[in-house]
This record gives C-alpha cells, sequence and structure tokens, in this order.
C-alpha cells in the first residue's frame, strides 16, 4: 500500500460477538494489525442491511452500503481475553448517509486484485484524499444541497468577534481605515478539519472536552501563510497549509498586525511560561 494510505475504514456490523460501542471501541482480528496504528483518522462504514436484520433499520442512516461517521484511532488494546480493539475519540456521526458510490464511482480505490473480495475486508486502508472526500460528502449532504453547491463566502477582516478575521495585513496610514474582504473556499476549512481534527496544534485545547457536546467539532482553522499574503488566489494544501487553533492561540498568532507568528513559535512561547523559575 501506498505511503499516502494514512487513513482506514472500520466496517461495523448491525450484529456482532463483540461488546462494542459505536464511537469509542471497536474489535478487530489480528490480521489487521499492521493496518492500524494510533492516532489514525477513521471512516465508519457499514454494509448493505440484510434481509434477516430488518429489525436494525432503524438503528441505521440508510440501508445501503454506506459511510456513516469519521474519527480518530486513540490507542491499540488487548481485552480480557486477548482479543485486540481500537480506543476510538474524536467521534463525528454524520446527519445523513455518504453511499459508498457518488456518481456511479466507489470513493474507496479497490486494487485490481482485490475486486472479487475487497468488501469482506473490515478494515480498510484509504488515502487522505479518499477520507476527505467522504468526510466533505457528509458535511454536504442536506435535502437541500447537493455536493457541487459549494459556494465561497466572503468574509470581513473587520469583525473581530468572527474567527475569520484573525489575519494579519499592513496597516495603511493612521487617519485611514482599511476593510479588505478575502474571499475563503469553505469545504478547505471542512477538509482541514477532518484531517487534522479539532485539537489545537499549538496548545493542545480541545473544545469538545473541555465545555461537552456543545461544542463538538468546533475550532478555528489558522492559514500557516496568511491570506492577506497571497497576493492573488492560490491553491491552499489543506493538509501543509491549514492547521486547527484555539480561539485564544489564534488571536495570539495574529496580535500583531505586523507580523503573525508561527505555530512553533507560539509552542516555544507556551513552553517558556510555563517553566518553573
Amino acid at each position: 500500500m501506498a505511503d499516502e494510505e494514512v487513513c482506514v475504514v472500520l466496517s461495523e456490523n448491525d450484529v456482532s460477538k463483540w461488546d462494542d460501542k459505536t464511537g469509542e471501541r471497536y474489535h478487530f482480528p489480528k490480521q489487521y494489525q499492521k493496518s492500524l496504528r494510533p492516532g489514525m483518522r477513521f471512516v465508519y462504514y457499514k454494509g448493505r442491511l440484510k434481509p434477516e436484520n430488518k429489525q436494525y433499520s432503524s438503528q441505521r442512516l440508510s440501508s445501503e452500503p454506506h459511510y456513516f461517521g469519521i474519527g480518530r484511532i486513540s490507542e491499540i488494546k488487548p481485552d480480557e481475553a486477548g482479543h485486540l480493539y481500537a480506543v476510538l475519540t474524536d467521534f463525528q456521526q454524520f446527519e445523513q448517509a455518504v453511499l459508498a458510490k457518488n456518481a456511479g464511482a466507489y470513493y474507496e480505490e479497490i486494487p485490481e486484485q482485490q475486486k472479487s473480495n475487497y468488501w469482506r475486508f473490515s478494515v480498510r486502508p484509504i488515502s487522505a484524499d479518499v477520507f476527505a472526500d467522504i468526510a466533505v460528502a457528509a458535511a454536504l449532504t442536506e435535502p437541500r444541497h447537493i455536493i457541487g453547491d459549494i459556494k465561497n463566502e466572503a468574509v470581513h477582516v473587520e469583525n473581530e468577534a468572527d474567527e475569520e478575521s484573525l489575519v494579519s495585513y499592513q496597516e495603511g496610514k493612521k487617519s485611514s481605515k482599511f476593510v479588505t474582504i478575502y474571499e475563503r473556499d469553505q469545504r478547505l476549512k471542512k477538509l482541514a478539519k477532518s484531517y487534522h481534527g479539532t485539537t489545537c496544534y499549538a496548545c493542545g485545547f480541545n473544545f469538545e472536552n473541555f465545555y461537552g457536546e456543545y461544542a463538538k467539532d468546533f475550532i478555528h482553522i489558522h492559514h500557516v501563510v496568511p491570506v492577506s499574503e497571497f497576493g492573488q488566489s492560490k491553491a491552499v494544501d489543506y493538509k501543509t497549509e491549514l492547521v486547527p487553533v484555539c480561539a485564544n492561540c489564534h488571536g495570539i498568532i495574529h496580535r500583531k498586525k505586523d507580523r503573525t507568528l508561527s505555530i512553533d513559535e507560539l509552542k516555544s512561547m507556551i513552553a517558556a511560561s510555563q517553566k518553573t523559575p
């Protein structure tokens, strides 16, 4: 498998011999041990609903093969009987199912040598791009939307209460006030959150862990290179140019109008402030 296959699909059956809990605990055969590791992002999958299991239809988002959530693998541990299971975290359940096929093609890339038995594997490595495609489809799959209805959103820099206002820029004359509007593709923000998670890269703060369910999925997305320095529109790599940061860290990063702190600089400041005399 290629190095880009840094994510994984976890298949959940309607009927299982394991006492697992969706989004928290997932048992898997030892043959998949090398395919799973702490820190990996995962996508949950359910196959087609079998006629004999129709009583579980109310517990599913669809009776068709579909993806129904994403999260991260925290640990790999043995249970009391010596079987392996993954401890799951950052679970986000989709509001609606993302069917296994999109426009007639599968999201997952099926190797030629596995075409006849691919769907039998309960753990399936996927690339970060496939993971992001599924996550973005989930965010946009609502009755009034289709995948193509992605709109750019204009954001006013002067609104300091808005997380998107945190950008660096150069002041003009002291007597003048400039309001710059930057267009941001909201799809990139969703991709970045899906790929990196929702824990602050600088200080490790997680809104859901601190505030509970109400704050689930909340995080600011920081441009490593400020949007205002682009000069013109450009392609942005959400894997390397966008990172999640909490509101406090984001505010400090952009505190000075003539300087934008790097994540490493902010981490060093945090570490220095926590040193005991």
